[in-house]
């Protein structure tokens, strides 16, 4: 009888658990070779960046083009496998460079650990008390990463909340971490649990969790950006474009699709630098609700002129050092054709992007549609799939899309149909 019960599979080589998985799940040869292809990532370099591997999946790398933020091009590496995406940030970067492009702005690189400390009797006193003793816990705090402390960084300032639960009251510390180019998790992380004994001490409670907060709301970019009303398309245009906003403002429900149209630029650029794509998106979506209420996290305006201005906020911790940014080579490379010097830097380009983004998406929805760019590259995707050479891809996507009939079974019908007339 099959199991996935088995006793130090961590501890085996990478060959020896393909050929587990391979028993228990019945893969072909074909899947075998699959597997085996490591692409530009050496298995010793995969098996130490998670565990249990046993191989690695590719997605496409590209560049989106056009981008002037801050003043300065950019050539913008992304990783995603949603059609049009690429395309169409491309698009949105080359309407707002009519206008000087995009400005973007990020906070300092402040991370929030927390020490959740229970069963306090009296937690308003206690609260003051550890407020009182900040030095000596700043200290203890930046005694776990000099390094960090000698860059500038570390432990900055401390909050104390009392905060209301359905357990009861709990004190919770809230540290401040300036973790300068990293993205901090593992610094904070650290200091959090170096504070904790000295906390407990201190308040006579009982700590259990000491992490740090995927709401990194001090660690915020602002971007900007102006698209002139003639270049959008007209008058008509920017107020489709408003009132696609408005909706996303007034209803959560349109608002979450709006706020994934960012993180798609986000995020894409995230994968190619390796960033914690889920950090980011638990964080801006968190923020997005802030106000107890569920809104987009950009708002689109016209001015005077009747142009379009947008701007955006969110918290972007992102790093240039440490973690798989430095491990993985194509991210590497990544950041080499991004040029960026800094994390702060490489957070003002991925929230122009998500501007940029959501333009794109917004102009789409209020004219032709988001669904005709989709559904040109699902075709091709399509044609591929149904075995079309690579000479034979367009005219199959290009006859489905003319028919209506974009399908998988039309595209075997076109490629037999093709082949056979060649």
């Amino acid at each position: 009888m099959r199991t996935s019960r088995i006793p130090g599979f961590y501890k085996l080589p990478i060959e020896e658990r393909l050929r587990k998985v391979v028993e228990f799940a019945s893969l072909h040869e074909d899947d075998i070779e699959l597997l085996r292809k490591w692409g530009n990532l050496e298995p010793k370099i995969a098996d130490i960046m998670i565990e249990n591997v046993i191989g690695t999946m590719s997605y496409p790398l590209a560049v989106a083009v056009n981008f002037l933020i801050n003043k300065r091009d950019y050539m913008v590496p992304m990783v995603i496998e949603e059609p049009s995406v690429v395309a169409a940030a491309s698009h949105a970067a080359k309407l707002t460079r009519e206008s000087g492009g995009i400005d973007a702005i990020a906070t300092d690189s402040i991370m929030i650990g927390q020490v959740q400390v229970v069963k306090v009797h009296d937690p308003a006193y206690k609260r003051i008390l550890v407020l009182e003793h900040r030095d000596q816990i700043l200290e203890i705090a930046n005694e776990k990463d000099p390094i960090l402390v000698k860059l500038g960084g570390g432990a900055k300032d401390l909050e104390v909340k009392i905060i209301e639960s359905p357990l009861g009251p709990m004190l919770v510390v809230y540290l401040l971490v300036d973790v300068k180019d990293a993205m901090g998790a593992n610094a904070v992380n650290t200091m959090c649990e170096a504070i904790a004994p000295y906390i407990q001490e201190l308040t006579g409670g009982r700590v259990y969790l000491r992490i740090v907060s995927n709401l990194a709301d001090r660690r915020i970019v602002r971007a900007r950006t102006k698209v002139k009303k003639d270049v959008l398309g007209g008058e008509e245009v920017v107020e489709g474009i408003l009132y696609a906003w408005a909706f996303a403002a007034a209803d959560p429900y349109r608002a979450a699709t709006h706020n994934k149209g960012i993180m798609n630029g986000v995020v894409a650029v995230a994968r190619a630098t390796a960033q914690d794509c889920r950090a980011l998106e638990a964080g801006a979506h968190a923020y997005a609700a802030k106000g107890g209420v569920y809104r987009p996290l950009s708002i689109w305006e016209k001015d005077e002129n009747g142009d379009l201005v947008g701007s955006l906020e969110m918290p972007m911790p992102v790093g240039i050092v440490g973690g798989a940014t430095k491990v993985h080579p194509v991210a590497r490379v990544s950041l080499k054709i991004l040029g960026v010097k800094t994390a702060r830097e490489l957070a003002e380009v991925m929230g122009a992007v998500g501007l940029a983004q959501n333009l794109a998406a917004l102009k789409a929805l209020a004219t032709e549609g988001i669904q005709k760019g989709h559904m040109r590259l699902h075709a091709r995707n399509l044609a591929i799939m149904a075995g079309a050479p690579r000479d034979l891809v367009d005219k199959i996507a290009e006859s489905m899309i003319r028919e209506g009939n974009i399908s998988y079974a039309r595209a075997k019908e076109l490629v037999e149909e093709f082949t056979y007339k060649s």
